[in-house]
């Protein structure tokens, strides 16, 4: 599965390419700072999941994830926040699964693993955490 890390914080992206380089079957294939660059990225990059951080500034401001479902319709999204009351709201938007930053790596992991059934499937829900 191809994953494109979306976070403005460094650390954060450099943590989940390590965790994600450790997995059988999972590659990073690009990075973004910020909306715009997501949005650019999502297209040229062939990712099957976006790993979105919830707050990701200029999102809101390119359309948001609107705007990535329209781009790239089978693309997964599965959202990370460090705020665990957005998990409603990330929902309603129609996100593929929501993981906090404080949680375990493994459940990061799970939602990627349940992602990854779903685009072998061909289909686009996953229920989220």
């Amino acid at each position: 599965m191809r994953i494109l890390i979306a976070d403005d914080q460094i650390r954060v992206r450099q943590a989940l390419r390590v965790l994600l380089a450790q997995q059988p079957g999972l590659r990073v294939v690009g990075e973004a700072a910020d909306g715009e660059e997501l949005l650019a990225q999502v297209g040229v990059k062939a990712a099957d999941l976006a790993l979105v951080d919830w707050e990701l500034p200029g999102l809101v401001e390119a359309g948001g994830l609107p705007a990535l479902r329209c781009l790239c319709p089978a693309l997964q999204v599965v959202v990370l926040s460090s705020r665990p009351d957005v998990r409603s709201a990330a929902q309603s938007a129609g996100v593929d699964a929501f993981v906090s930053k404080g949680d375990p790596p493994e459940s990061l992991l799970t939602a990627l693993g349940r992602c990854s059934a779903m685009v072998k499937l061909g289909g686009t829900d996953v229920t989220p955490e």
